[in-house]
């Protein structure tokens, strides 16, 4: 039996993996070919030593995480940004300029390099970030994998091991599948226990229902959805018995194929409305600054400092931090964020495609009605069906009769439990199914209808959740199955009564019952002939059904067998024969007895409701993209609040085939409110989100099968789900659902709004902020006085004390009626001309103070009442200040000692040096002034338009905390002598803090003028518009 496995490595599988060339086409051999290419037998599988072997030259059966970018690729992508290229020539030509400075004859002092060095800091800090942050991203996904523990059946040694972990498959394994198993790779079907065998792989393939499967050869060049002999890993086997054999595992796979395709696609991600704008501010700094350098090579040092002033440094910093906190806000409410500025772009969705079940609908069948015939053929009997789970204990069934159940309904309850391939199971606290959702919901049905008179339903406590589908079966044993198949729309079973009498129990679709039926049984029991207004009958109640989003199955049952009368279920029972071909089913199923039908539902979820209402109030439209049929879609479109409960959707409702074959599809795709698309494959979503993108939309989509990939791919957000989804499509998306509830998308839309709403407060401080350093270096330069503000403290500024207000705008609690406005446009400016304005009027402000304060305190004694002359300090006539440069032509000038902290700067050797080396406390006045304006000017970033009386500071403490830190962090570099040296200034006294602020304090009285002439604009121009507005009926 392993016997030849070394030859296996040798003569077909070389040590590498094949290629598709060379791939073995099993769906074109006969069994016997493919036992002897593989070196395995069906009954005894492969030995522990060949498993061993194959599994060093293929792996593990799993699918590869493929490998991100590289370490230093991503720590490269971090420089591929304009400002932070501005940043690092500014930082080379700083550091050139001190060695330069050394070189010549100065002192090689460690601070000369304390400029460019902090500006690779900066750099490195940005880049350890967002390096950090781009790894971190996958991490939430790979606690979704555990979600998809996936086991298998195999046979090796002789021995079947029930629990195999799928990983551990190898080519050449014997697999054995039964209903309910995921199939666990790629496998060629050798023998079929059952009679017919349905897979279910719409996932893969896109095909609408379950698909069968023989262990018969199929043409070689078949497609994939014709090798019919074949099962692929990732698909569902929904009924029958079979065993395989493995083929292709892992990356080799059908579905490992398709995630290499995705990944592939994925290289190429398109810029967030965000980034896209924040890229044209760094293009439109880079002209500034390009302007500036050629203005200023007479200054080079000048140069640097605008590069450093315009760059907000902090920025990059402060919005990841800014998105990641909002990652963690949004993993708390079950939608985890693989990427960053997914969160940003959520922000301005305009567009929800959404996916039915299990999205909006729970996706647990439920039985919601039941119908058993009456005392005559002219009346039915209607049960109302509590519960939602398949908890039998949720719900109870109304108008029950009180004496138990009748023959009718026993008749219906044995059908429901015997005829049936399902089970449900309970762990961790929830009820679970097994097998297919419809059948198991028919079980849970039996459960709570109870058992026939006279016996006790309550039974032991146990493990036993079925215990009246338990008794049935073992009242009437199951000797043969006639599985379901399309064509005769039933499922049959040939049952054996302990008296030895054999019956068929018959479930399926009610229009094809009622055709192969010719009489019905009553509520005692009799049977009379089924006429025409019966059927007719039967025929409006399931209209009536089914138009109330229900889907239907009915019962049958057939007495009279003489064909089967002696079969016990052998092999050489003439009987048997027949039961091999399926052609064979729909005439034992003939001339049946119709007992009754349920209608079952996979009800809505209980908050979708409200979140459709909030994405209505939010101006966000949501479009519903099902495969499932019209009418179950259009009553739950109905029941959740997509649809009005008496518009008319006539317009509104299309299947896929319907929408592709419109002429102009985006009219279609243009009307408001809700629509609904049924019936849909996944190149219809494709479409979809197309031709909306193209409109402008800004589209979230959800998906689950690998088929949507790449619809999840094209979207603006890709969403998938975290239960239901295959790993492919949660490779593509942007975010993961993980309780695939759609209420989490509208609350993740809101989270995103509030986020680029505190973004865009903190992106407008701090570029608020930059434009006035910047003013204030061109004001120094155009004066002609001594530079008032170095590099290295303007770094200080943007990073360290402009830094935690700016985080603390983060934490700006949302507007209470967020999800009351519609959505941003994408293309929406992040400044407008009025809000540039604005910053234009405070930069220039900033800028006028900075350098004021710096010529106050060389050329005033006091000012504002406040004394100056404390120190000691010389004062200057203004044109002695602005041709400093000219000083040593100057006769007689002579310059005192003043005194600074515990310092005495004295000039009597070279009076010039007080317009360099005596600067000192005018610089540390500037920067003080530049601090103190930034801590205001916060306040003014609070609102954008609201004042600072409707809007108060403490309606965010974090923004106070911030600003006595950075406060705090301001002293520590005035009072702490190294870090004063580094930064060259000096300790202020009392009555120069009264000056700080006096000179800070009027950037909020200004914001206040402004933003008031803002809000008095917008109500004039809304007044002005109202009357204009066309009146409607």
């Amino acid at each position: 039996m392993g016997k030849g496995g070394e030859n296996y490595g040798k003569r077909e599988f070389v040590n590498s993996k094949p290629t598709d060339p060379d791939v073995f086409p099993a769906w074109a051999k006969d069994i016997r070919e493919c036992e002897k290419h593989y070196d395995v037998s069906r009954k005894s599988g492969l030995s522990t030593a060949e498993v061993e072997n194959r599994r060093k030259i293929y792996g593990n059966n799993e699918l590869e995480k493929h490998e991100g970018q590289s370490i230093w690729s991503l720590i490269m992508e971090q420089f591929n940004d304009t400002l932070v290229r501005i940043l690092l020539l500014a930082a080379v030509v700083s550091f050139v300029l001190a060695w330069y400075d050394g070189d010549e004859g100065g002192e090689m002092e460690i601070t000369a390099f304390v400029e460019p060095l902090v500006i690779f800091l900066i750099l490195i800090v940005n880049a350890i970030v967002g390096v950090w942050q781009e790894n971190n991203a996958e991490k939430a996904l790979e606690a979704l994998k555990e979600i998809q523990s996936e086991q298998a059946t195999v046979i090796r040694d002789g021995i079947k091991i029930p629990s195999l972990p799928a990983k551990e498959l190898v080519p050449g394994d014997i697999v054995e599948l039964k209903v309910g198993d995921k199939v666990p790779a790629d496998m060629r079907v050798l023998e079929l226990v059952s009679s017919t065998l349905r897979v279910e792989q719409g996932s893969l393939t896109g095909e609408s229902e379950a698909v069968n499967k023989t262990n018969k050869s199929v043409s070689e060049d078949a497609d994939i959805q014709g090798k019919r002999s074949m099962v692929f890993a990732g698909t569902t086997v929904v009924n029958g018995n079979c065993f395989c054999l493995v083929t292709q595992i892992g990356m080799e796979t059908e579905i490992g194929k398709v995630h290499t395709q995705i990944h592939v696609a994925s290289q190429s991600e398109e810029d967030t409305p965000l980034k896209k704008k924040l890229n044209e501010f760094g293009e439109v700094l880079t002209m500034i600054i390009g302007f500036s350098f050629e203005k200023c090579t007479y200054y080079f040092e000048i140069a640097v400092a605008l590069a450093v002033a315009a760059i907000p440094e902090g920025l990059p910093a402060v919005i990841t931090t800014c998105l990641a906190l909002g990652t963690r806000k949004m993993a708390q409410k079950n939608a985890l964020v693989r990427k960053l500025p997914s969160v940003e772009t959520l922000g301005c969705t305009t567009v929800i495609c959404s996916d039915k079940t299990g999205t909006l609908t729970t996706n647990q069948m439920a039985v919601a009605k039941l119908v058993a015939m009456g005392g005559h053929a002219s009346s039915l009997r209607s049960f109302r069906v509590d519960g939602t789970t398949y908890n039998p204990s949720d719900g109870k069934i109304h108008d029950w009769p009180s004496g138990g159940m009748d023959a009718n309904l026993e008749t219906i309850a044995k059908i429901s439990a015997i005829c049936n391939d399902a089970g449900v199971t309970h762990s961790d606290n929830k009820y679970v199914a097994h097998g297919m959702p419809t059948e198991a919901a028919i079980k849970v049905l039996v459960e709570k209808m109870g058992l026939p008179k006279g016996l006790y339903s309550g039974g032991a406590a146990g493990d036993d959740v079925l215990r009246c589908c338990q008794w049935w079966n073992e009242y009437e044993h199951r000797i043969a199955t006639l599985e379901f198949d399309r064509d005769r729309k039933s499922m049959g079973v040939i049952v054996k009564s302990k008296s030895g009498r054999s019956s068929l129990l018959v479930k399926g679709a009610v229009e094809n019952l009622l055709e192969r039926s010719s009489k019905m049984q009553l509520l005692d029991g009799s049977v009379v002939p089924l006429d025409q207004n019966s059927r007719i009958l039967v025929s409006n109640a399931l209209q009536d059904m089914s138009s109330g989003a229900l889907r239907c199955l009915g019962f049958a049952y057939k007495d009279e067998l003489p064909e089967f009368e002696t079969y016990d279920g052998s092999d050489d029972h003439p009987a048997h024969a027949l039961l091999l071909d399926p052609s064979n089913y729909s005439s034992i199923e003939s001339n049946l007895t119709f007992v009754g039908l349920v209608g079952l539902r996979d009800p809505p979820r209980q908050e979708v409701h409200q979140a459709i209402e909030d994405c209505k109030a939010a101006g966000i439209r949501v479009m519903v993209i099902t495969g499932d049929n019209k009418n179950t879609a259009e009553a739950i479109c109905h029941e959740i609040g997509v649809f009005g409960p008496m518009e008319d959707i006539s317009s509104k409702s299309l299947t896929g085939k319907e929408f592709m074959a419109l002429s102009d599809k985006k009219a279609h795709l243009r009307q408001s409110g809700g629509l609904l698309f049924s019936r849909a494959e996944p190149r219809h979503k494709q479409e979809i989100v197309r031709l909306l993108k193209e409109d402008g939309e800004v589209v979230a989509m959800t998906g689950d099968g690998v088929n949507d990939a790449p619809a999840l791919k094209l979207a603006d957000i890709g969403i998938a789900m975290g239960i239901a989804g295959t790993e492919v499509a949660k490779e593509a998306s942007d975010m993961v659902l993980a309780d695939d509830n759609f209420s989490t998308i509208v609350s993740a839309v809101g989270e995103g709004r509030s986020i680029y709403d505190n973004m865009k407060a903190f992106i407008r401080y701090m570029i608020s902020s930059n434009i006035g350093e910047v003013a204030s270096i061109f004001l120094t330069a155009a004066l002609g006085i001594p530079e008032g503000l170095i590099p290295v403290q303007l770094l200080w500024v943007n990073l360290v004390t402009d830094g935690p207000p700016a985080t603390a705008l983060g934490f700006n609690p949302p507007d209470k009626d967020i999800m009351k406005k519609p959505p941003r446009r994408s293309d929406d400016s992040l400044i407008t001309a009025w809000i540039l304005f604005r910053y234009l009027v405070i930069g220039l402000y900033v800028g006028v103070a900075t350098v004021g304060v710096f010529i106050i305190w060389y050329t005033h004694r006091s000012f504002l009442g406040i004394d100056l002359s404390g120190d000691g300090h010389t004062l200057v006539t203004y044109p002695q200040l602005a041709n400093w440069a000219q000083c040593s032509s100057w006769k007689n000038f002579t310059v005192s000692p003043f005194t600074a902290g515990n310092q005495v700067f004295d000039f009597e050797n070279n009076p010039c040096d007080y317009f360099q080396g005596g600067k000192v406390k005018a610089m540390t006045l500037s920067l003080s002034v530049l601090v103190a304006i930034e801590m205001f000017n916060s306040l003014n970033a609070l609102s954008e338009d609201g004042s600072l009386l409707t809007m108060p500071p403490w309606v965010n403490p974090w923004l106070l905390l911030a600003m006595s830190v950075s406060f705090g962090l301001h002293f520590l570099i005035l009072y702490v002598p190294f870090l004063a040296q580094v930064f060259g200034i000096v300790p202020l006294s009392f009555n120069e803090w009264l000056l700080v602020l006096a000179v800070a304090f009027p950037v909020i009285l200004i914001d206040e003028v402004l933003k008031f002439v803002g809000r008095l604009g917008r109500r004039m121009r809304s007044s002005s518009q109202r009357p204009l507005k066309p009146k409607t009926e």
